[in-house]
């Protein structure tokens, strides 16, 4: 079944492709009205209106063909009730070749203007591929996807993270949340990924992994002032597939439970003690817990942000995913996300408030690393 948002952008696409006849139906239409209504009714309103929308929807060159375009019809007009000898009429014509110059100029505004939003625009994607790289699509038998959306229109990045890492302990994967909003988000999710990576390679444990991340953060709360320098912690979960048998290990640090989904069944994984957000070990002592599951062949792993499950619909309903992926057969992680992100479009409208960021492991099988 087809997406609402690919419905959507398809109908965008008509209209606008349609749009761009505007300026010419006003023209037509208004020469068609001046010409079969009394002599002093204008249609000066549509004369004018033409090279505004030209300029809006069309180039340069078409925006002064609709104002010569317009200002001709004008005084084609004109001269054929015989207005073009009085005031009036020259008061007329002025005025259409004032606006159609001005919509020249409306056009090398906007178009100024859209050069810098694709700038913008490209200089986002950018960061957003180096701080969010895209994860290999396979390794060994398991395949992985991710997909990202932002709360805030054409922004590339936010306040959630995603990663991945083939290490000697296994495929290492972290899903999380910065508390806050702005750069200061960018800049925590940042640190919290270069020392995910880092950290991924060199510690044997995934303990020591959240260990790493933990004085990271909290170091990049301390560089912070005011209230923001208690808002730098970060919900997060830590996944750990080993190479070999049929089980992964979890470490959720007050972040939505992971899900597991195989043979049509889908369970929650809580963890076995509840845990404080990365960046507040400080306010509880405690051992790392580290909880293992099993996660035979044919299993998926999904990580999520809760961008998913705090959705509303417009009775204020959140969004349900273990609903949505009960019984149901997807054939790897890839349409696992598809299938997600359309149905909490059509739960919500299309309507997005917060940031969400999805991560779908499936195994296929074993695999030793080389």
């Amino acid at each position: 079944m087809r997406a609402p948002s690919a419905g959507r952008t398809a109908v965008k696409r008509w209209c606008l492709r349609h749009l761009q006849l505007l300026p010419v139906l006003l023209l037509l239409g208004g020469a068609l009205l001046d010409y079969c209504t009394p002599p002093h009714f204008s249609a000066e309103a549509l004369y004018t209106a033409a090279p505004m929308a030209a300029a809006a929807l069309l180039s340069l060159r078409a925006t002064v063909l609709a104002g010569i375009g317009a200002c001709a019809v004008d005084f084609a007009l004109l001269t054929h009730f015989g207005f073009m000898g009085d005031s009036g009429g020259r008061s007329e014509l002025a005025a259409v070749a004032t606006v159609s110059a001005f919509a020249v100029v409306v056009n090398r505004l906007m178009y100024y203007s859209d050069v810098r939003l694709r700038s913008a625009r490209g200089i986002a994607l950018a960061v957003q591929r180096a701080v969010l790289p895209e994860p290999p699509a396979s390794i060994g038998p398991l395949r992985i996807a991710v997909r990202y959306q932002s709360a805030v229109k054409d922004a590339q990045i936010g306040g959630d993270l995603y990663g991945v890492q083939d290490t000697p302990y296994g495929v290492r994967c972290v899903v999380g949340d910065v508390r806050g909003k702005g750069m200061e988000a960018v800049k925590a999710v940042d640190v919290a990924l270069g020392v995910f990576r880092e950290a991924a390679e060199e510690e044997p444990t995934l303990a020591g992994v959240t260990a790493r991340l933990e004085r990271a953060l909290i170091r990049e709360a301390g560089r912070r002032t005011g209230v923001e320098r208690t808002e730098g912690f970060v919900t997060g979960v830590l996944a750990e597939i080993p190479h070999s048998g049929d089980e992964l290990r979890l470490i959720n640090r007050g972040h939505p439970p992971p899900l597991l989904l195989h043979g049509g069944e889908v369970r929650s994984v809580y963890p076995s003690e509840p845990a404080l957000p990365l960046g507040l070990a400080g306010l509880a002592a405690g051992e790392e817990r580290t909880d293992t599951v099993p996660f035979p062949a044919g299993a998926t792993l999904l990580l999520y942000t809760d961008g998913l499950t705090e959705a509303r619909n417009r009775a204020g309903a959140f969004y349900d995913p273990v609903t949505c992926l009960t019984g149901r057969d997807v054939p790897g992680p890839d349409a696992l996300l598809d299938v997600l992100l359309t149905d909490v479009g059509r739960h919500t409208g299309g309507r997005i408030t917060d940031d969400m960021a999805l991560l779908a492991v499936t195994r296929s099988g074993g695999y030793e690393r080389p």
